[in-house]
């Protein structure tokens, strides 16, 4: 795929995924659209860390995933979507169900709206490993069942089904992206690795949730090339794909290699609030990427080890940026 001459929007920009994924289309040469959530300080998320250079090519539209008319005017003229844009934290949507709920279904449901009605070449979907809860067997492959173990993994499945429905019903392009944990720069301390990191260099003392849950965790460069090759491939259109490292790390595990990494002597303690409800919890993940290195090929190629050191380098020079000492959920 020539890059330079498509349009591309990408929704959910100013987040973590979203913005490396939008750096990246900037430098592949696309012309991109990003769409971040509107507020009133103007703030345009993790691409406020942009060269004015790089921001100079990139168009900027603020709105809400809810609105029709902001995603149809966002949507104009454009040749591929990458739809990323959710409420992702999980103990958030604990809190506010509704919002979760709204965002994550009225939003893709938007976005497949204007979509049906422009002549768009292909969206791709993101999905969520979440969207499996806990593993029944492992690894865990694209038929596994799906399990709505807390309300927003119970949205994403929804938007998931919906984007499927519009595939089906409509014969649109869509592709559907499942990763798995990823984490690398920019992550925010909703996440478990730089909660670990910060509150190790600026605490000394690391709280955490239930230390006995595994995870697959993807390096942030390998996530973002699994979306370009998922974009790139026609045969991956009507496809749930995993995104994944195929290895599994429990968060205690995880937490003392990190600690090591850093040099630290930090304690680890449990805290309750931290804890999800038990049966939301999930207690296992642990991704089968048979499917993606078959009709991609796409496997990852930054182990926990090099990954976790760029991100303890990243995070270590922005510090002042997280708040080790509040809970974020």
């Amino acid at each position: 795929m020539n890059w330079k001459n498509k349009h591309v929007l990408v929704t959910g920009a100013g987040g973590f995924i979203g913005s490396h994924l939008t750096e990246r289309l900037v430098f592949l040469g696309a012309n991109v659209r990003a769409f971040v959530r509107y507020n009133s300080r103007n703030d345009w998320g993790q691409l406020e860390s942009f060269s004015e250079d790089k921001l100079a090519n990139i168009d900027v539209i603020a709105g809400d995933l809810r609105d029709s008319d902001a995603v149809r005017k966002a949507v104009a003229d454009i040749d591929i979507i990458f739809h990323l844009g959710s409420l992702i934290a999980i103990p958030y949507s604990y809190v506010h169900p509704r919002e979760v709920i709204e965002t994550n279904i009225l939003g893709a449901t938007n976005i497949l709206m204007a979509t049906k009605d422009n002549d768009v070449e292909k969206v791709i979907h993101t999905s969520t490993s979440e969207v499996y809860g806990t593993a029944e067997y492992v690894p865990i492959d694209e038929k596994h069942p799906l399990q709505g173990q807390s309300p927003y993994s119970a949205s994403k499945i929804g938007a998931d089904m919906i984007a499927d429905s519009f595939c089906r019903s409509y014969d649109l392009p869509i592709a559907t992206i499942r990763p798995f944990n990823t984490y690398g720069p920019r992550q925010s301390a909703r996440a478990v690795i730089p909660t670990i990191i910060t509150q190790a260099k600026i605490k000394n003392i690391v709280k955490l949730g239930d230390t006995h849950p595994t995870r697959d965790f993807t390096f942030i460069t390998d996530t973002i090339e699994g979306f370009i090759k998922i974009a790139e491939m026609q045969k991956s259109v009507g496809e749930v794909i995993n995104i994944g490292s195929n290895f599994e790390i429990s968060i205690g595990d995880l937490a003392e290699k990190i600690l090591t990494l850093l040099n630290s002597n930090a304690k680890i303690e449990v805290e309750e609030r931290r804890i999800r409800p038990k049966s939301s919890e999930v207690e296992r993940l642990c991704a089968d990427i048979s499917k993606a290195k078959d009709l991609l090929n796409w496997e990852p190629t930054i182990g926990l080890d090099e990954g976790l050191n760029r991100t303890i380098s990243w995070i270590s020079e922005n510090i002042e940026i997280y708040k080790a000492d509040i809970y974020t959920i």
